[in-house]
């Protein structure tokens, strides 16, 4: 007699985090956390420590607090929202063979929250892990990676467990990206097309290059792209914005590849995104189509930074409009592209 059952499959999505509410106290709280990791501020972590919690997070989480009450909803955080909306789609997208569960790197829910539900309660015989980050990091992949890893290592039993690798050139991505821009935009409205990243300081590519034997020069050897610059973050920015320009049919001449969101005095990978903006706009471009590949779900970084900031710098130059496109959120697009990379693990 056969006594084997067929066991469930886990799906752990996990995107980078959000506070628990725009007020300062929750922020504060949020930016402790995220910045207190080694793989976000890679210095020594005692200089880290009286960095982030003596200077950064008091003197920024009035601000950031503020930027967060513009975009916050009623529901609460959009980048919350959005995750757990795509998760509880997910689990009927794959049906009742599967769990899915949702957790964030930083705040709530939490890592550990999720895998004890999936491995206790549920009983999973299996776990698919997936990174919610298309380009791969150190600061955001990794650090989750990292983080994943401390929790089931705790487990006795530790089930057979796949990691989702990048998907930033993965076809069902780029498909759901641009079909996402055909449903929203006519792109014969637009000048100029601008595909916007979050940025990485310059030590973090040369680190990751040095390891992978990339020999990377943070100039021209992003304009094409090799399986040997597979985990170099800024080739794989460039990479996406090619595959995407082909897939929309956008002419070359009229697109930039930038990065955004950088943070304190040390060099961030080029061209910055803001620098970029006021340049086009004292050009005479006067309508600005802008992408936000990094993200796929609506943030404060493409809600506030990109939507509000940077088209309110375009005007100040000279532009007539900056247009953000909306990301990949819940969309059923996204739901059936996820869904065909996690079942390829």
């Amino acid at each position: 007699m056969n006594y084997m059952t067929k066991g469930k499959i886990g799906i752990l999505l996990v995107n980078l985090g959000t506070p628990d509410s725009p007020e300062t106290v929750d922020v504060r709280k949020y930016l402790i956390e995220f910045l207190n990791d080694g793989r976000v501020i890679d210095i020594p972590a005692w200089r880290r420590k009286l960095l982030v919690n003596l200077i950064i997070a008091p003197t920024r989480a009035s601000k950031s607090g503020a930027q967060y009450k513009q975009v916050w909803t009623k529901e609460g955080s959009p980048l919350m929202v959005y995750s757990q909306r795509l998760a509880n789609k997910m689990q009927k997208h794959l049906g009742p063979d599967y769990v899915v569960e949702l957790a964030m790197r930083y705040q709530n829910p939490p890592i550990q929250k999720a895998i004890d539900k999936l491995l206790g309660n549920q009983a999973v015989e299996k776990l698919i892990v997936v990174p919610l980050y298309p380009h791969y990091a150190s600061s955001s992949t990794g650090s989750t990676i990292e983080k994943v890893m401390d929790v089931i290592k705790s487990k006795e039993v530790v089930p057979h467990t796949t990691i989702v690798g990048p998907f930033f050139n993965n076809q069902h991505f780029i498909n759901a990206f641009a079909n996402i821009v055909k449903q929203q935009n006519k792109l014969e409205e637009y000048d100029h097309f601008l595909f916007s990243y979050h940025g990485l300081p310059e030590r973090h590519i040369l680190k990751s290059s040095a390891q992978c034997g990339m020999n990377c020069q943070l100039n021209d050897c992003c304009s094409t792209f090799s399986p040997a610059k597979f985990y170099c973050y800024r080739a794989e920015c460039f990479e996406t914005t090619r595959l995407l320009v082909s897939a929309l049919g956008i002419k070359e001449g009229t697109y930039t590849t930038t990065f955004q969101s950088r943070l304190g005095r040390d060099p961030w990978i080029k061209p910055y995104t803001d620098k970029v903006i006021e340049e086009k706009a004292k050009a005479g471009v006067k309508r600005i189509l802008a992408f936000s590949p990094a993200f796929v779900a609506d943030c404060l970084e493409t809600l506030f930074e990109i939507r509000t900031e940077y088209n309110h710098l375009f005007q100040q130059h000279g532009g007539s409009h900056l247009h953000l496109v909306e990301s990949l959120n819940d969309s059923d697009i996204w739901v059936e592209a996820l869904g065909k990379i996690i079942l390829s693990n």
